[in-house]
């Protein structure tokens, strides 16, 4: 390893008189900054990285990088006056030579005048001279700034690498995924020692699923960043942490991908929503001895969750994804990158209170985002006149509106245009209302913010569009709030009111212009734990717009109930994924 660095290092600071092919000078510039950079290695061997003002005139770069290359040469000079002060032989009196001439010739082969702005001189496909030797200019070559592989590999479930890059797009890297080597019977390491040999595994794909054969051995993978022109920038390697684990075999979404193989026509969406199980509410000694005890710890790991998570998403082929319950650093380094690859982008809205959130994807090659619309529900309660009514009803009810105003519970509005058909466009909702068995008056309310506020983006923004309104109501069917969406209004005397007992009662009717329609129905659960199991989750629908195609099976009760309850070692949520294709009217 040690030598093959050496080596590497050598070739960077050889002469590139030495080394025959015009050299790279690598000019970063972006509008946004005040300066731009440029990296070179000098003449003499010497690596160098400047900082310019982007409006600086060119002729005082040019100048600057002279005064830079006759460094080297004045340098050994000195040492050369040193050692035939000391008697030795003096070595290149020519060494003290003055600055050598640098010059930067435009692509047609035309000296640039010194005048020229840096940020308009430095273009791609440009000269620079000094002295003898000749330079390419690479302005705003693709380059990595992270890769990386996750930490858990299972058998069977996809690799997703995350992939971040400047002035490059995933879709346009190269990927080489490789494989060690296995050792040779008796454990001798492999031919050639001092490390892992690797094998090529797979190329061109930006996903990789290991097979059961390699099971106990590591991944590398090369990838090379590039951008929609072809232009390709420097290659960087990462090694997984640890080698490919065995799969737990048969999961409880198995079967439902037998539904979803294929993403469904142009005019069809297929939607998704599923609470995913935050990490931050998973890995706590509650979690583990109370709420999920029949849980093998080992499966409420985030990165053996994430493994069957993502595998489950990608296999939905889904247009539409809500998920809730969703950590900022799952969504960041995770889920995004994983879907990103499957072609859904990612928007997310995080709880200002807590570490988790919502987070909405949609198909980039069917949907494209016209504008978001997300809110918090008591920021809005306060400061939207929209919401001005039910604010003032609220105030009536001083120990309701505290609640209420204590609740980080938030909305995802996100208004989709069709990438085939621009006349369409649709208005995608997400939301994860207040938890608590008691809390149907609290519920009734945000559910209530909600509405009003997609009645305003639905019909006031861009009127008579149609929603999709997903989420985790933690409402069953016998609720108020679900009655409320189904039916467009509540009485004052709903029972739901006094949910919380007689000191907590607030009475006030409502009502809200939609016919939405649950398109999953009514299952007999979407969440099922040790002591609980009742339907929480909906897809709801506008009706008037939109009608159901489809609605893909949940897993039997004996998935379910295999190992007592969910999550398990086959299932990554306590939460069932609703699934349905929908269609225009």
């Amino acid at each position: 390893m040690w030598r093959g660095l050496r080596s590497a290092l050598g070739r960077l600071r050889r002469p590139p008189a030495a080394r025959g092919a015009m050299e790279r000078a690598v000019v970063r510039c972006v509008p946004s900054e005040p300066k731009l950079s440029l990296r070179l290695v000098l003449p003499d061997g010497s690596a160098k990285h400047m900082q310019r003002d982007q409006a600086e005139p060119l002729g005082r770069a040019l100048a600057r990088i002279a005064t830079n290359a006759a460094k080297g040469p004045a340098k050994a000079a000195k040492k050369s006056k040193k050692a035939r002060a000391e008697g030795g032989p003096a070595r290149g009196e020519a060494a003290a030579a003055a600055a050598p001439a640098v010059r930067l010739f435009s692509r047609d082969g035309e000296a640039v005048a010194e005048e020229v702005p840096n940020a308009a001189a430095w273009q791609d496909g440009a000269v620079l001279q000094i002295g003898e030797a000749r330079y390419r200019v690479e302005r705003n070559p693709p380059a990595l700034t992270e890769l990386r592989l996750p930490r858990s590999l299972l058998a069977g479930f996809p690799v997703c690498p995350k992939v971040s890059a400047e002035f490059a797009a995933p879709q346009h890297c190269l990927f080489r995924w490789y494989r060690e080597q296995r050792p040779a019977a008796g454990g001798e390491a492999p031919e050639g020692g001092g490390g892992p040999r690797w094998v090529e595994a797979a190329a061109g794909e930006r996903v990789f699923t290991p097979s059961n054969a390699l099971v106990g051995l590591r991944l590398k993978l090369r990838c090379t960043p590039g951008d929609g022109a072809r232009r390709y920038g420097p290659p960087r390697e990462v090694e997984s942490s640890g080698p490919v684990e065995a799969g737990p075999g048969a999961c409880t979404f198995d079967a439902r991908h037998l539904y979803t193989r294929k993403v469904c026509g142009r005019g069809s969406v297929r939607a998704v929503s599923y609470n995913i199980l935050a990490d931050t509410y998973a890995q706590t000694e509650f979690s583990r001895t109370v709420l999920y005890p029949y849980c093998a710890p080992y499966a409420l790991e985030l990165d053996y969750r994430q493994n069957l998570l993502k595998k489950e998403l990608a296999g939905y082929s889904a247009d539409l994804i809500c998920l809730q319950e969703v950590d900022k650093s799952v969504f960041v380094d995770s889920l995004a990158p994983a879907l990103d690859a499957f072609g859904l982008e990612g928007l997310f809205k995080i709880k200002e209170k807590q570490h988790e959130g919502l987070a909405t994807f949609y198909r980039r090659d069917k949907f494209s985002l016209l504008s978001q619309h997300d809110i918090a529900f008591s920021e809005a309660l306060l400061s939207d006149p929209l919401h001005k009514e039910l604010c003032d009803k609220l105030a009536k009810y001083p120990l309701v509106q505290e609640k209420v105003l204590q609740r980080s519970s938030v909305l995802q509005a996100s208004v989709l245009q069709s990438t085939t058909d621009p006349s369409r466009k649709i208005c995608v909702a997400n939301t994860h209302l207040y938890w608590h068995p008691k809390g149907g008056n609290i519920r009734l309310i945000q559910i209530a913010v909600a509405l009003s506020h997609i009645k305003h983006v639905a019909h006031d923004l861009y009127p008579s569009i149609p929603i999709i309104f997903c989420g985790d109501f933690n409402s069953t069917p016998s609720s108020g709030t679900y009655s409320f969406i189904n039916s467009g209004g509540i009485a004052e005397d709903h029972e739901d009111w006094v949910s919380n007992g007689e000191e907590e009662r607030c009475n006030m009717p409502l009502s809200h212009p939609f016919k939405l329609l649950s398109a999953c129905g009514e299952p007999a659960y979407t969440n099922y734990v040790g002591g609980f199991h009742g339907c929480l989750d909906y897809i709801f629908i506008d009706k008037n717009s939109l009608e159901v195609e489809q609605v893909i099976p949940l897993p039997s009760h004996e998935e379910v109930t295999t190992h007592q309850a969910l999550p398990s070692v086959s299932h990554p949520s306590d939460h069932i994924a609703l699934i349905c294709d929908l269609k225009w009217k």
